[in-house]
């Protein structure tokens, strides 16, 4: 009798565990794919900033700012000067 009762109670305990495994599963996976979410959005994110970046720094918008807020200008050949080793 005792060896029965003590066999339904670790089965029910049994169960609780398997119930309790399979809800924490069912969180986990909610939350991983909150964050593969997440990452898809920065990766969008992050493609936009460098595409801006590289804009921001292109050799022809350099040069412009250069020339227009800072007044520089290329030199004309009489004052350059050529250094050789």
């Amino acid at each position: 009798m005792i060896f029965h009762a003590l066999l339904a109670c670790l089965l029910v305990l049994s169960g609780v565990a398997l119930v309790h495994a399979k809800h924490r599963h069912r969180a986990l996976y909610v939350e991983l794919q909150s964050l593969e979410r997440e990452r898809d959005s920065l990766d969008v994110e992050w493609g936009k900033l460098q595409l801006e970046q590289s804009t921001w720094a292109t050799h022809e918008r350099i040069e412009s700012l250069a020339r227009k807020r800072l007044g520089l200008r290329l030199p004309p050949m009489s004052e350059t000067v050529l250094v050789t080793p």
